[in-house]
């Protein structure tokens, strides 16, 4: 009965009062002449009809047609909502019809509240933390500057070491600088993706013979098998390789002295899946979620200690997903993470 439209139950009152009417009439006819005419039932009837029709008209003009311009109105406010509830199934009521979209619109802003309260708050965040990241290596400069200006730059003992200090906080400013640019291209998709084909299994040789001085201070091995075959991918190298980079050097960073690191390429159908995983400290289940995030740190004060820019491993997935690829990450706490991103085979 529900899904009735109002116009039919309309009509079917109509009828009914139409009827009605023709009745009590019939009823004083046969009071009044002690007879019963049809001519004058079928009059009051077709007179109660008409009527009905009429009303029927005006509130079609006046009401139902100011309810589906409405629900126009509506349907196309709610199609523009940045993810917008599936489509409804409309029926034969004009009126549900307008509630059930009234309910998703209200939905739907319900949802686009929390999300931009979400993104307050992560904008909030972000913010403290790049003001965090920036000011301590100014402090730094500006700690070196001082002391060189109140008579350290006589000193031959700490003037040169003193500078040297300073120059490295002023590249890490810099690195910070140069990584939330790479992120805002790539968000925007202003830097282009510049695919091509290449071979994979010399660029992770390139790199790991890069890195290897760095692994070998800290005893970690890094294990590639040698008799590995080509194997040629479509992507971007210059990111790709940024994108390993970025990974072994966290795998050493966060390894445990005399561990190890171990690549391996998989066939996944279309696609080479690149897996890097060591048996460092790992990461707690509670902040795997926000690993990819510009500046998380699941240990704040090794990651500061370690140097970076806290922001790898978000550049990190957002070349992946430039590529419209995935990256994804398993982790045990004391056993080690595996990181594992896929590339289109050429």
């Amino acid at each position: 009965m529900k899904n009735l439209s109002p116009k039919i139950v309309l009509l079917v009152i109509s009828i009914v009062l139409s009827a009605i009417v023709s009745i009590v009439i019939s009823y004083f006819i046969f009071n009044i002449k002690g007879n019963f005419t049809w001519n004058f039932v079928a009059f009051g009837f077709l007179i109660s009809f008409v009527t009905c029709l009429l009303l029927l008209f005006f509130v079609n003009i006046f009401i139902f047609k100011k309810i589906e311009q409405l629900l126009i109105n509506v349907k196309n406010f709610r199609s523009q909502s940045d993810n917008p509830t599936s489509s409804i199934n409309y029926n034969k009521n004009e009126i549900n019809n307008l509630d059930s979209e009234i309910m998703a619109w209200a939905e739907d802003r319900k949802n686009e509240i929390e999300r931009l309260k979400k993104l307050e708050v992560y904008r909030k965040e972000f913010l403290g933390n790049v003001s965090h990241e920036l000011k301590t290596p100014i402090f730094n400069i500006q700690g070196y500057v001082l002391t060189l200006l109140d008579g350290g730059l006589e000193d031959k003992s700490i003037n040169r070491n003193y500078l040297q200090r300073a120059e490295k906080s002023v590249d890490r400013m810099i690195a910070i600088i140069d990584d939330l640019e790479a992120i805002s291209q790539l968000e925007m998709g202003e830097l282009q993706i510049e695919p091509e084909r290449f071979d994979l299994t010399s660029l992770m040789k390139d790199v790991l013979e890069a890195q290897e001085m760095k692994a070998t201070e800290k005893g970690i091995i890094l294990t590639f098998p040698e008799s590995s075959k080509p194997v040629f991918v479509f992507a971007d190298r210059f990111r790709i390789r940024q994108v390993i980079v970025n990974l072994i050097v966290n795998s050493v960073k966060y390894g445990k002295e005399y561990g190890e690191t171990k690549i391996r390429f998989y066939d996944v159908g279309d696609n080479i899946s690149v897996e890097i995983s060591d048996n460092g400290i790992g990461i707690a289940d509670v902040h795997l979620p926000r690993l990819f995030e510009r500046f998380y740190r699941a240990d704040k004060s090794r990651s500061r200690e370690q140097g970076g820019t806290g922001l790898g491993l978000s550049i990190v997935k957002h070349i992946i997903e430039a590529h419209n690829q995935t990256i994804n990450v398993m982790s045990t706490e004391g056993a080690g993470t595996v990181f594992s991103f896929t590339l289109k085979k050429a």
